[in-house]
């Protein structure tokens, strides 16, 4: 047993872990974070292959300009001076192939509502109706105001019991502008019918807002983060796995290693996936009905990753990202599982501001984890021969698909790798290597929710299974995190 009892012990280090460590470590607090992995960061971690850096899952980020909430946030966690910065394109940061032609998003409402309505003047209302009620939603959300955080109030708004479908049709009867509007689907891998409005409303509004590409990639975010948490006392180690979390008959006492090294405090925090957290504990405090109902819920899909290296100075770079869609129902194409791929989402890497050629880029398109399921008890770089060419077979079809769409771009690439959902599984510890987690739904938004609180009174959850994802989502659900356990002690 460690000799040491902490204040706080924090199960995972992507950026809510990171967040809660930072404000309880500066309030004063002796906080310890524990990462199972080698790097830590979660969703924010990078790696290299062919002498380039990768993002593994934050991509892009939205309301970061000045006063914005994004900026906020970033400036009250001291990394604008570690964080670079670039702006895409303000007059179409998402750029849409849909059934053959192109439409754009523009950031800010105004040059939102004039650049769309180009294409559908007889829309313009619906339009100027559809950036007030996104607004209007996002604001209304204790989500996303802080001060109104313990207002009950919100649980019974329409926007968390309509779809974001129903939102859509609410606003236009035009069925090709709607299906436009849901363009951005791969941000929040939504389920017609499922996705409640305000998981969209929120997201959509933020990039509106204004929107950015992290230059050098995302570990810088958690890479400042950490610092300042050592600066301010806190302890972080890697590859330090919790296999159990211990408990007393009132509350959780100790986490033990998976090494066996048993470790105390006084408050615990996870930045794990809920059903993982209810896997670590054998206490009669977690109800057997709760942890059915968790172990139940289902979880966004996966996705299926094209990492390219490009030759030098041979692919112009893009300063926005592009969407592509093979028929106009953007849901129906989406989720359509086919040979050749239905739909897909592609960006280059930023590595400096004003860059005029691309170094690298990444493709993403929907994968059910089924796909993969039959190599679910293998592991990294050991899954053998079949699933290489299952892989190989899958790329080269996007390949084919990226170079009808960009034509002599194929002899452009160098090199290029990919993932599945078991290598996302594997590296950030989702279960079945879903991209956003849990799958909220309108239906039934009570049983597909978790509360930060648990049964357990000196442990709370953070991360981006809780309210919702995203660096927005996930940072709200860490400042929240720690405003309660600041509270509680």
């Amino acid at each position: 047993m460690s000799n040491t009892t902490y204040d706080t012990i924090i199960i995972g280090t992507g950026l809510g872990g990171l967040v809660c460590g930072y404000k309880l470590a500066k309030g004063g607090r002796k906080v310890l974070l524990l990462e199972k992995n080698a790097q830590i960061g979660g969703c924010l971690q990078t790696f290299r292959r062919f002498g380039v850096k990768y993002d593994t899952g934050m991509h892009y980020i939205g309301a970061l300009d000045k006063g914005q909430i994004m900026y906020q946030f970033f400036e009250e966690l001291n990394l604008l001076k570690d964080v670079h910065l670039s702006r895409l394109d303000e007059n179409g940061f998402d750029r849409f192939n849909i059934a053959g032609q192109e439409y754009k998003y523009a950031s800010g409402s105004e040059r939102f509502v004039e650049t769309l309505s180009r294409q559908f003047p007889e829309c313009r209302l619906e339009l100027e109706n559809y950036v007030r009620r996104i607004q209007d939603i996002a604001e209304a959300s204790p989500l996303y105001n802080l001060n109104k955080a313990g207002d009950s109030s919100y649980l019974e708004s329409p926007y968390l019991h309509s779809s974001v479908n129903e939102l859509l049709a609410s606003i236009s009867n035009n069925k090709l502008l709607q299906n436009i509007l849901t363009g951005n689907l791969p941000l929040y891998a939504g389920v017609k019918d499922k996705t409640p409005a305000y998981v969209y409303a929120l997201l959509s509004d933020s990039y509106l807002q204004s929107a950015w590409r992290i230059v050098g990639g995302s570990d810088s975010i958690a890479q400042s983060l950490a610092n300042s948490i050592r600066s301010f006392g806190g302890e972080i180690r890697t590859n330090s796995e919790v296999s159990k979390i211990l408990c007393d008959s009132d509350k959780a006492t100790s986490v033990q290693l998976t090494d066996g090294e048993i470790i105390e405090a006084k408050h615990f925090i996870t930045d794990i996936h809920p059903q993982r957290v209810i896997q670590l504990i054998d206490s009669k405090l977690i109800r057997p009905v709760y942890r059915e109902r968790v172990q139940q819920m289902e979880n966004t899909v996966g996705n299926f990753t094209l990492y390219l290296k490009f030759k030098e100075n041979s692919v112009p770079y893009l300063n926005h990202n592009y969407y592509y869609y093979a028929e106009e129902d953007v849901w129906a194409t989406y989720h359509r599982q086919q040979a050749d791929p239905q739909s897909f989402l592609y960006m280059h890497q930023c590595t400096e501001d004003g860059q005029e050629y691309a170094q690298c880029a990444e493709i993403m398109l929907p994968m059910d984890y089924q796909e993969v399921a039959k190599w679910a008890g293998t592991t990294t770089g050991q899954r053998g021969s079949e699933y290489q060419e299952f892989k190989q077979r899958k790329a080269e079809r996007v390949l084919n698909l990226l170079g009808h769409l960009f034509p002599g771009i194929s002899s452009c690439i160098e090199n290029y790798e990919s993932s599945t959902p078991l290598t996302y599984r594997d590296y950030t510890g989702t279960t079945n290597g879903s991209t956003y987690g849990i799958l909220h739904d309108k239906n039934a938004p009570e049983l597909t929710s978790v509360s930060q609180r648990t049964k357990i009174p000196n442990l709370i959850m953070t991360g981006q299974n809780i309210h919702w994802h995203g660096m927005l989502g996930v940072t709200v659900s860490a400042m929240l995190a720690s405003k309660q356990l600041t509270v509680d002690s």
